[in-house]
């Protein structure tokens, strides 16, 4: 006859050989089944892809051909001496350039002047973020329309003011720069909306402080809330300085994909999809996306690293 602390035992395990497979159970984190579906995506869209990606730059592989072989470093050798490659990424600098510098330094005065307070705040977020909604596609034609040489807004209001017409979208040294225009009124509205909230976070009893010292609205501004909203300037300048490197529908769509004028808007991304997609050679524009890759990793990290510094000094 067992002793009843023994029947009670024997009651909580349930019969022998059961009570393993409900440890086993037990042992899987509950939020791995969460994330799991996730991680099935992001492999499936993201490390898979690379992967291949990887692997085809080391390889001829052609979109017209089923088999492929391994050149080793013949396409990276042969994208060095490539001069369409440097002055596409060129293109992709210089419009990266050209437009970060206005899409920060507008959507932080708009910011400024929306919160500073005023009639009818909700119409001017609501106009400077409207743009932000629209499909690039619908930004393409709206633009198409004003950089039109004889019907344009554009060049009508510069005859009206005794000024010649532009070549907007004609002239290859003004071409690029109607791009960066497009973009920073299509895009400026996310940056603004990043500097709003960063303005309304600031705590108001320290410009209440301010005013008591006797400090004016420039003296505020410059001394406190810039200062105040620094890391938000950091994080609108990289995501900036990687959106503007991925340059390519807007572009693509307003010159109908053939580089504007003398291909002087002809974006690396778009070479890539050139020579992958038109010219069938998707070893070679591997090998290029894989260098593009690495120019986008060096200004990360370059980013990261002076974060990193500013927070520990």
């Amino acid at each position: 006859m067992s002793a009843p602390s023994e029947v009670r035992r024997t009651e909580q395990t349930g019969p022998a050989g059961a009570a393993e497979p409900a440890s086993r159970r037990r042992r899987v984190p509950p939020g791995v089944w969460f994330v799991l579906p996730f991680m099935l995506s992001y492999v499936a869209f993201v490390i898979w892809p690379l992967t291949r990606g990887l692997w085809m730059s080391f390889h001829d592989t052609s979109l017209v051909r089923s088999g492929s072989e391994f050149v080793g470093l013949d396409n990276y050798t042969r994208l060095f001496a490539d001069p369409l490659v440097w002055s596409s990424l060129w293109t992709t600098l210089v419009f990266t350039i050209g437009s970060t510098i206005p899409l920060v330094l507008i959507a932080l005065v708009m910011a400024l002047l929306v919160h500073a307070g005023g009639r009818g705040q909700w119409f001017w977020r609501l106009a400077f973020f409207a743009p932000y909604l629209m499909p690039v596609a619908t930004v393409a034609l709206i633009w198409n329309w004003l950089f039109q040489n004889d019907v344009g807004l554009l060049n009508g209001l510069l005859g009206v003011l005794g000024m010649q017409p532009v070549g907007w979208t004609s002239d290859p040294s003004v071409a690029l720069w109607s791009v960066v225009l497009l973009t920073v009124w299509w895009t400026v509205g996310f940056n603004f909306l990043l500097y709003l909230a960063a303005l309304q976070a600031i705590p108001p009893d320290v410009l209440e402080a301010a005013a008591t010292d006797g400090a004016g609205r420039w003296r505020t501004t410059r001394s406190i809330v810039l200062p105040l909203i620094a890391p938000t300037t950091g994080l609108v300048l990289v995501l900036q300085l990687l959106a503007s490197l991925k340059l390519f529908d807007q572009a693509y769509i307003l010159f109908s994909g053939d580089g504007g004028p003398e291909g002087s808007v002809t974006p690396v991304l778009q070479y890539v999809y050139d020579t992958g997609f038109v010219g069938y050679r998707l070893g070679y524009a591997s090998a290029i996306s894989y260098v593009f890759f690495l120019l986008i990793l060096v200004i990360a990290l370059a980013h990261a690293w002076l974060a990193g510094r500013r927070r520990s000094a």
